[in-house]
């Protein structure tokens, strides 16, 4: 661990002499010559790497059906759009979660629906979700916020209850367990995220999952223009096909180039978990005794992915608000994020759909004390002490 002369302030010391970039991804030689293989091949669009992730993403997940696309935000619309969203049909959405849940479903036609979350968890609660139902609510989306479960059995009951889907939101959870199933398997769609700061990275793309034949061929024709499923094999070695537009789709498709780095980040995800499990426990154990609240631990039959390591700031115990401790981080050379500012709170929700800011307090409360920390199992143990020390001299610096 860095031993530091103080300036004026201690929190003015660089902890390290190069930033630790918060979600900086592992990349090792195993991707890197699959990539270059890739490139060789001259086959870099959508062809036998992308069959490839699929089928080993389904084997991992237990999911008969996966389609590779370019993004979770793609996954999420296109499984609203197979299940034929409706104009002004509502989808159930929780307000602590990224932009692109809700905004998924604005680009389906629906209304998204912000409802709260439970404070400790960060994940929907299933009493607001009762109590937000209306005649045209159409799809539940729980987001596994940081790669914790939600309360999957109550989300389902209400959902079976009023009739209605559910599409799981999992750019957090590739690695979650539910009750002995994965994240991605208990709903009727699931939408992954492959984006470079997740725990299985492709750059950009994302992957659906659903037990349902013609949901996922019919997903499958959506995400290339629409055109019948014989456009994906059109520019193999079987020869030139004709194609035929059978309905308008998108450009959603994931490239071999992608799907390359896939493949051996998937190898390798049960691994990593170990390595972000031992961090987390560091964290925990150096973090206890400051103004903070620590992730709460996994209920039983449940395994959380540990994407995030989410610190909850006790701002009536600090003299600095979550913005100003970020900054003190980064000015010590500590990267870390915001996960995240609660969607009622953004502009375009509040004049969009009138939410005012004390509508769902639970969000808010996590909104203005949330903080995440390197987690990545890329970091190496001096990362770790570094982390350890910067937030434990911030807070300690900061406390009342």
């Amino acid at each position: 661990m860095a031993t530091l002369t103080y300036g004026k302030s201690p929190l003015d010391d660089p902890v390290r002499e190069d930033y630790l970039v918060f979600g900086s991804p592992q990349l090792l030689e195993a991707e890197i010559k699959e990539v270059v293989a890739t490139l060789r091949s001259g086959w870099i669009g959508t062809g036998p790497k992308v069959a490839a992730f699929e089928r080993a993403f389904g084997e991992y997940v237990g999911t008969p059906q996966a389609v590779a696309v370019n993004s979770c935000t793609a996954a999420l619309h296109l499984s609203m759009v197979a299940v034929d969203l409706q104009s002004g049909d509502e989808v159930i959405v929780p307000a602590m979660t990224f932009a692109a849940t809700a905004n998924a479903v604005i680009h389906a036609g629906g209304r998204p629906v912000l409802v709260d979350v439970d404070r400790e968890t960060m994940c929907l609660d299933p009493d607001e979700v009762s109590r937000r139902i209306t005649p045209r609510t159409r799809l539940i989306m729980p987001v596994h916020f940081a790669g914790r479960p939600c309360n999957m059995n109550a989300i389902l009951s209400i959902a079976q209850l009023h009739g209605l889907m559910v599409i799981e939101d999992c750019a957090h959870a590739v690695e979650t367990l539910y009750h002995g199933r994965h994240a991605g398997t208990l709903g009727d769609l699931g939408a992954f995220s492959f984006y470079v700061t997740k725990n299985v990275i492709t750059g950009e793309g994302g992957m659906i999952t659903t037990a349902k034949t013609d949901l996922a061929a019919r997903i499958k024709t959506l995400a290339l223009h629409g055109l019948d499923a014989d456009a994906w094999k059109r520019f193999s070695d079987e020869g030139f096909k004709h194609y035929e537009v059978v309905e308008p789709g998108f450009k959603y498709n994931m490239m071999d180039t992608q799907a390359a780095l896939g493949l051996h980040q998937l190898k390798r995800v049960e691994q990593n978990l170990i390595r972000r499990q031992e961090i987390w426990s560091r964290y925990d154990q150096a973090f206890a005794d400051l103004p903070a609240y620590l992730p709460p631990p996994e209920e039983s039959g449940t395994r959380h992915a540990r994407h995030l390591y989410t610190l909850l700031l006790d701002l009536e115990q600090l003299k600095a608000t979550r913005d100003q401790v970020a900054l003190a981080l980064h000015r010590q050379r500590i990267g870390t994020g915001v996960h995240y500012r609660a969607l009622h709170l953004h502009k375009y929700y509040r004049q969009t759909f009138n939410y005012a800011p004390h509508d769902l307090p639970h969000a808010e409360w996590i909104s203005e004390r949330t903080l995440s920390l390197p987690l990545s199992p890329k970091l190496t143990d001096k990362d770790v002490d570094d982390v350890i020390f910067a937030v434990r001299r911030t807070l300690e610096y900061y406390a009342r």
